[in-house]
């Protein structure tokens, strides 16, 4: 039992889904979210809420960009997609608190949360295969 306690606590403490990051944005907690694909997929979508910061250029520009003091949530394609593993590990190297969005965008964007893009919000989606659908 100890086992099982000890490594899902630690779990949880570096990783997030996005409905829980959907509901700390909405409460107004101090965390930064950061998208860190590719130019092209930014531009394809993105969280609302959500910095640009493609995982190669972690080393090079957080310091400049980013407070230490604040939590940072990364996040990259999907389940499928270690992104978001890689830049995790790169912010943990440079001193940042840390954790991993599973499911990253694409389950950000199955369960409804808002996406922009350059020219503003997309249109909101409900996949009822992850998400609750309300009529």
């Amino acid at each position: 039992m100890t086992d099982a306690l000890s490594y899902f606590t630690a779990k949880l403490e570096h990783e997030t889904d996005a409905s829980d990051v959907y509901a700390a944005q909405r409460g107004g907690d101090r965390f930064v979210l950061v998208d860190v694909r590719s130019d092209e997929a930014w531009a394809q979508g993105h969280a609302v809420g959500a910095i640009h910061l493609p995982h190669q250029e972690i080393t090079a520009r957080a310091a400049a960009e980013l407070d230490r003091d604040v939590d940072v949530v990364v996040y990259c394609w999907s389940p499928g997609c270690n992104g978001g593993t890689r830049a995790a590990i790169e912010f943990a190297k440079l001193g940042y608190r840390v954790r991993e969005m599973i499911g990253g965008f694409e389950y950000w964007a199955r369960e409804g949360y808002p996406v922009e893009n350059a020219h503003g919000p997309l249109t909101r989606t409900y996949d009822p295969l992850v998400a609750v659908v309300r009529s």
